[in-house]
């Protein structure tokens, strides 16, 4: 303990650091994987080489989350031209990483909405932008938040290995420990991962009850229905 307080001030600076490094790829990966999932979804079902779009995506989607992080953080400076330490790099290869997973997500989500749904907004005069943003988006909503939750717990864990690269984040106390066989180093560079993680789970699930309301409404619907169920049953 006395050596949490003596170093406080270095592991509030890696913590914010490893905050500053997860944001970027969670909100940048999950705004690129809307299109690429609304592609794969539109086009699953199409006729000819189109057909291609939705298995080429997901394919080259899941490469991408195949490659070993370690080696992508190394390589990426003589691909984009960074320097070596760039945080960037980093950033850049988390990114890939949450595309990679959210592309499938995202792609299931719209999937599931009902197309008498869709039929149906078409049919009220919607546009296609129109009827994505006000009909499709919501409805594949909760899929959405539940896939990226994964995300950003995968994204806040990846961050760590940057600091094998000179990159520091809490995963420096993993390194430094280690190599001094200093256990309380590496379990301040854990709990503060698993803290970070689990307070940017806490704020999804705030920002998805608070952008969609209805969600928490139909639980709430259902635990009553169920409730009767068993009174009718008892």
């Amino acid at each position: 303990m006395n050596w949490v307080v003596t170093n406080w001030s270095q592991i509030s600076d890696y913590g914010l650091a490893h905050i500053w490094l997860s944001i970027p790829p969670i909100v940048v990966g999950f705004a690129i994987s809307l299109p690429l999932g609304w592609v794969a979804n539109r086009f699953a079902i199409s006729n000819g080489a189109l057909r291609l779009v939705r298995p080429v995506l997901l394919t080259v989607a899941g490469i991408l989350y195949a490659i070993p992080s370690l080696p992508l953080f190394a390589l990426l400076p003589s691909l984009i031209g960074t320097r070596i330490l760039d945080p960037l790099n980093v950033e850049i290869a988390l990114t890939l990483y949450a595309i990679a997973l959210m592309v499938r997500t995202t792609a299931d989500g719209l999937a599931a909405v009902s197309d008498d749904v869709k039929l149906s907004a078409s049919a009220m005069g919607y546009s296609t932008a129109r009827r994505f943003f006000g009909v499709e988006l919501p409805l594949a909503g909760p899929v959405l938040l539940a896939g990226l939750r994964v995300v950003s717990v995968s994204t806040v864990s990846l961050v760590t290995i940057g600091s094998v690269i000179g990159v520091n984040s809490l995963g420096f106390f993993f390194i430094d420990g280690y190599q001094r066989a200093f256990l309380t180093e590496v379990w301040v560079g854990i709990i503060g991962t698993v803290v970070i993680a689990l307070v940017f789970d806490l704020l999804l699930v705030l920002l998805g009850r608070w952008l969609m309301p209805w969600t928490r409404r139909q639980r709430v619907s259902r635990a009553a229905r169920l409730a009767a169920a068993e009174v009718v049953g008892a």
